[in-house]
């Protein structure tokens, strides 16, 4: 809220929940069901993901990017590569760029198109588990993560 400069009567109108679960829920003192998660989530202009991120891993994020000048360059001459971007994505890619990364566009170009390959494949995963086949989609996972397991 406080990053969108939003009151309280602001996301009660963009959630369409009712005040008395948007402040249980900004006190702790409610646990939210998933699809008021969502609402909230879409009433703050996130995703539902972002609700669950700390503020020390905030802060590392913005710690990155300041350090790492080219993030920002790579941002700027490419933003056909960030359509659609959650803010949880922009601290993915910094930080995976700050850590081991190459300090060069080619380098942060990579990270950038490696992120959006495993965000369209997560969309069509996501598709296909609401399925008819999501429950071979996920016995294939569920080989594939032992596999991965048994080899580390």
């Amino acid at each position: 809220m406080a990053k969108h400069g939003m009151t309280y009567d602001d996301l009660v109108d963009a959630s369409k929940l009712d005040q008395r679960t948007v402040r249980g829920i900004a006190r702790a003192e409610k646990n939210p069901h998933a699809r008021t998660l969502r609402r909230l989530a879409e009433g703050l202009g996130v995703v539902v993901d972002e609700l669950f991120v700390d503020s020390a891993s905030i802060s590392t994020a913005g710690f990155d990017r300041a350090t790492n000048p080219m993030v920002g360059q790579v941002m700027q001459c490419h933003p056909e590569l960030f359509d659609d971007w959650t803010t949880a994505d922009f601290s993915e890619f910094a930080s995976r760029f700050g850590h081991g990364g190459a300090l060069t566009e080619e380098g942060a170009l990579e990270v950038a198109e490696a992120m959006n390959r495993k965000r369209e494949i997560l969309a069509c995963a996501r598709v296909i588990l609401e399925s008819s086949d999501g429950r071979l989609l996920e016995d294939f996972v569920n080989l594939l993560y032992e596999r991965v397991r048994v080899k580390q």
